[in-house]
C-alpha cells in the first residue's frame, strides 16, 4: 500500500501539437472554432444547444455556460482539461443530470457532457466478477449488460430509481445508492478502480487498496510536481451518507473512498470497474400492511436484531407512511382503511423456492406480530400485482408534485437521516412540526436505511414558513448525530447545509483538499462550497 500517486501525461504526448497551438488572446468563438475544425471536438456556442445543459433535475434557476463541448475519448477530455487550466476556464461536467442539489448546473466557462463517452462497451470478467465500463452509458443499461454477459448469474446490485437516465458517471460523482439497505446500496461499496484525470490533464488507473493516506496526506506527483492532498478531517457518521467527500479523523483512507461521491470536486473518473455480485435466482416481494408508523419502526427493529444488524440481507424495505394515501394510485388495492401504513419487502432467493420463502417469512413476521393476518399480505410476485404496486408508488411524487404546482407553492423534499437510537423520536418532532405549522405534507423512503422523505406541499403563501422547517430538519438531524443528505449529495443547492451539519472548519478542509489539485477553482466550481 502506498500514498504516493505518480499520474502520467500519456494522452497530453499524444494532444501535445494541439495544445502548443493555444493562444493567449483567443476568444470563445476562436475556442470552438479550435476544438471543432482542428481537434475534431463537438464543441458548440451556439445558446439554443448548450441551453438543455444548463439545467438538471433539482431545477436550480440561473445555470449557464458559454461553450458546450461533448469528447468522444480520453484524449480530448486531456486536451480540454489542459485548455481550461490553460485560459482558467471553469469546466463543468454534465452526465444525466438527474442529480437533485445542482452540481451539474454551470456557473459559466465550459460545460462538458460526458454522452459521446460511451465505448468501449462494458466488459464482464466472469471469473474475476468485475465489469469494466465507460463512464458515458445508462446505469441500466450497464446492468443490463452484467446480466446477458454473465448469463445472468452475476449483476450490479446498486439499483437507484433514476437508474434509467443516470449516466455511470454521475452515480460514481455523488455515490448514488438504491434499495438495498446499508453500504452494500451504495455505489462505492462495489468500486475496485478508477481512471482519474485531473484539471492538469494528468491521469492514473487506481486500484482499490492500492493508495491508503499517510499522516492524513496523499502524496501526488505529476511530472515534475509534487501535490500534497490533505484529506478532509471532520467527523463524518457512520450511517448512510452522502453529505461532502469522504472525510476521517485517525484512520487512513482509500484514495477511491476519498473521490467516489465527491461530486467531482477533485477530478474527472474516466472510466470504472465494478465488483459483481451472484444474482439471485429469484425473489419474494410483499406488501405488508401495519397498524401505524411506530408499528413499522418496530419491525425495522426487530429485523435489524434478526439479521445481526446486517439489513444488507434483504433487498428492499421501503416505507409508504402519513398521507401517501392519498396521493397514490391504487390505494384501495393496498390498503384497507386510512390509518394504515405499508412496507414493501424484497428477499432475495439463492436457495430453495418462493414457496419456501414465503413459508419462512410467514413464521418471521408470525414472531414479531402474531397479530397480522398473514392472509392480508401482497404478494407481489404476481405480475398484475407487481403493475399495480409498480404504479402506486411512482404515482406518488408525480401526484404530490402536480398538487404543489396546483397550489402556487414550492415543493421541498427532504434528505435528513439520522441514526437508528434517534429514528422514532426524529419522525415524531417532524411530524409535530409540520402539523404545527399546518403545511401539507407526506412521508416515505428507505426503511431499511432509517432514511424516510417528508415530502412538503406548501400553498404560495407558506415559502418562507416551508424553508424554516426545512432548516429546523436539518439542524435537527445535525444535532441527533445524522447528516442532510442520506443519498443525494450537496452539489450548489446544499452548500449551506453541509456547513451547518459540519462547520466552517469542514468546509476549509475540503477547500484545501481541492486547491491541492485544483488550485483556481476550476472543476466543478461551486459545488460543496463557493
Amino acid at each position: 500500500m502506498r500514498n504516493n500517486l505518480i499520474f502520467n501525461n500519456t494522452y497530453l504526448e499524444l494532444v501535445k501539437n494541439n495544445i502548443n497551438e493555444f493562444s493567449n488572446n483567443w476568444d470563445m468563438h476562436q475556442i470552438q472554432q479550435f476544438l471543432s475544425c482542428k481537434c475534431g471536438i463537438d464543441a458548440q456556442i451556439d445558446i439554443d444547444i448548450i441551453q438543455p445543459y444548463t439545467r438538471d433535475w433539482s431545477n436550480i434557476p440561473g445555470g449557464y455556460a458559454d461553450l458546450l463541448v461533448r469528447p468522444n475519448s480520453n484524449e480530448q477530455c486531456a486536451l480540454l482539461f489542459s485548455l481550461s487550466s490553460f485560459y482558467k476556464i471553469p469546466i463543468t461536467i454534465s452526465a444525466g443530470q438527474t442529480n437533485l442539489t445542482g452540481s451539474a448546473t454551470p456557473n459559466g466557462g465550459i460545460v462538458l457532457s460526458t454522452s459521446n463517452l460511451n465505448s468501449p462497451s462494458p466488459a464482464v470478467d466472469i471469473d474475476q466478477k468485475i465489469v469494466k465500463t465507460p463512464i458515458g452509458i445508462y446505469l441500466e443499461d450497464m446492468r443490463i449488460e452484467v446480466l446477458q454477459q454473465s448469463q445472468n448469474t452475476l449483476y450490479y446490485p446498486v439499483d437507484p430509481t433514476s437508474r434509467h437516465d443516470a449516466y455511470v458517471g454521475g452515480t460514481l460523482s455523488c455515490n448514488a445508492s438504491g434499495f438495498i439497505p446499508g453500504e452494500k446500496g451504495a455505489t462505492r461499496y462495489w468500486v475496485e478502480e478508477i481512471e482519474l484525470m485531473l484539471i492538469n490533464g494528468y491521469s492514473l488507473n487506481i486500484r482499490r487498496g492500492d493508495y491508503i493516506s499517510l499522516d492524513g496526506f496523499f502524496n501526488i506527483q505529476c511530472g515534475n510536481q509534487t501535490i500534497r492532498l490533505p484529506i478532509p478531517k471532520y467527523d463524518r457518521p457512520k450511517i448512510k451518507n452522502a453529505s461532502g467527500p469522504y472525510s476521517a479523523i485517525n484512520q487512513e483512507i482509500d484514495f477511491i473512498d476519498l473521490i467516489i461521491g465527491s461530486e467531482g470536486i477533485f477530478g474527472m473518473i474516466l472510466n470504472c470497474t465494478f465488483n459483481l455480485a451472484k444474482r439471485p435466482k429469484d425473489y419474494l416481494e410483499l406488501f405488508i400492511r401495519l397498524k401505524n408508523e411506530n408499528h413499522a419502526v418496530s419491525f425495522y427493529n426487530y429485523l435489524y436484531e434478526y439479521f445481526n444488524n446486517d439489513m444488507s440481507q434483504i433487498t428492499a424495505l421501503e416505507y409508504f407512511g402519513y398521507n401517501c394515501q392519498a396521493y397514490m394510485k391504487h390505494k384501495d388495492f393496498l390498503f384497507q382503511n386510512e390509518s394504515e401504513v405499508g412496507v414493501y419487502l424484497q428477499i432475495p432467493i439463492y436457495k430453495g423456492s418462493v414457496e419456501n420463502k414465503t413459508e419462512l417469512w410467514a413464521e418471521i413476521l408470525n414472531a414479531f406480530d402474531d397479530s397480522i393476518n398473514l392472509n392480508n399480505i401482497i404478494i407481489l410476485n404476481d405480475p398484475l400485482n407487481w403493475k399495480r404496486f409498480f404504479e402506486a408508488r411512482h404515482s406518488i411524487p408525480d401526484n404530490a408534485l402536480t398538487k404543489t404546482r396546483q397550489l402556487g407553492g414550492i415543493s421541498i423534499i427532504t434528505d435528513t437521516i439520522v441514526p437508528p437510537n434517534q429514528f422514532e423520536m426524529y419522525l415524531n418532532k417532524i411530524h409535530a412540526k409540520l402539523q404545527a405549522e399546518n403545511i401539507e405534507y407526506l412521508l416515505f423512503g428507505h426503511l431499511g436505511d432509517c432514511h424516510l422523505h417528508f415530502h412538503l406541499i406548501p400553498n404560495k403563501n407558506q415559502h418562507k414558513k416551508s424553508f424554516k422547517v426545512y432548516d429546523y430538519m436539518i439542524d435537527l438531524s445535525s444535532k441527533m448525530g445524522g447528516v442532510y443528505s442520506a443519498e443525494h449529495g450537496t452539489g450548489k443547492r446544499k452548500r449551506n447545509d453541509f456547513k451547518k451539519c459540519y462547520g466552517d472548519a469542514a468546509v476549509m478542509m475540503v477547500k484545501k483538499s481541492k486547491l491541492a489539485v485544483d488550485p483556481d477553482l476550476l472543476l466543478n466550481k461551486g459545488n460543496i462550497f463557493i
